[in-house]
């Protein structure tokens, strides 16, 4: 027996999130099935973040134990012969015994896009979030410089969420702008880094910061948010469909945890 992991990327436009459940179909339930098949064992993937319906990865990881023969590292090539074009395994690799991801020490990086633009755009609409009143870039900037570093964040966490500790840290938060030449538009890219993220907190700092660009709310508006704790000061979650799970680095070497 050995355990392999895999960097997968994905479109999350048709699936219910990351995590198996009764309501539809997941990309976790997928990698299930085409491995199981394609190893003629049960295969059951063990994923690091849990990405919501609708959102997309560019690099989310995951493992799972196999008997097979495969070679590791050629293990991505066989299994993306039967997975659907939407969903792909970047890479693979084998690491040790027991190991987990989500148990050794990580940087995940989430990118939320925004198209500002006065009418929307067709080809953009999947993966980004359409935005018609002006944002000031800079106002977002100022507002989303408080969030930076160790925090409460119980103010951007979903009021459903089980979590009870709720102090995460944001390593760096970027906010760019970029001119569209099609349009008289813009794209807008909130870039953050972090050791973790409570559930839907990203879309909600998202929307919260779309409320400063619009000056609706100042820039100090946001660290009266933060301070308060309270999911109910903060902006509006923001749509699924323009986040994408960036990568997940990790800080320590799999093989020296051993």
């Amino acid at each position: 027996m050995k355990r392999i992991m895999l960097t997968v990327a994905y479109d999350g436009t048709n699936y219910c999130g990351w995590q198996i459940q009764p309501n539809g179909i997941t990309v976790e339930e997928v990698l299930n099935r085409e491995l199981s098949r394609l190893l003629g064992e049960e295969i059951r993937v063990l994923g690091v973040s849990r990405t919501d319906s609708g959102v997309h990865s560019m690099g989310n990881l995951c493992v799972f134990d196999t008997d097979s023969q495969i070679p590791p590292e050629k293990m991505c090539y066989a299994v993306n012969q039967s997975l659907p074009d939407d969903i792909v395994v970047m890479s693979s690799c084998l690491v040790p015994d027991g190991f987990h991801p989500r148990k050794c020490n990580s940087i995940k990086t989430y990118e939320y896009v925004i198209y500002n633009a006065k009418v929307p755009s067709p080809l953009r609409r999947r993966y980004t979030h359409f935005f018609y009143q002006p944002l000031d870039t800079g106002l977002m900037r100022k507002g989303a410089a408080c969030l930076k570093g160790e925090h409460d964040f119980r103010s951007f966490c979903s009021a459903h969420s089980d979590k009870e500790d709720t102090v995460r840290t944001i390593t760096e938060l970027e906010i760019t702008e970029s001119p569209l030449a099609e349009t008289a538009g813009s794209e807008i890219r909130i870039r953050i880094s972090g050791t973790g993220f409570l559930y839907n907190m990203v879309r909600i700092i998202a929307g919260t910061l779309l409320r400063v660009g619009t000056g609706f709310w100042p820039p100090e508006k946001v660290a009266e948010i933060l301070e308060a704790r309270d999911r109910g000061k903060a902006g509006p979650k923001a749509p699924a469909c323009a986040l994408t799970l960036v990568g997940i680095r990790l800080l320590e070497d799999p093989w020296s945890l051993v």
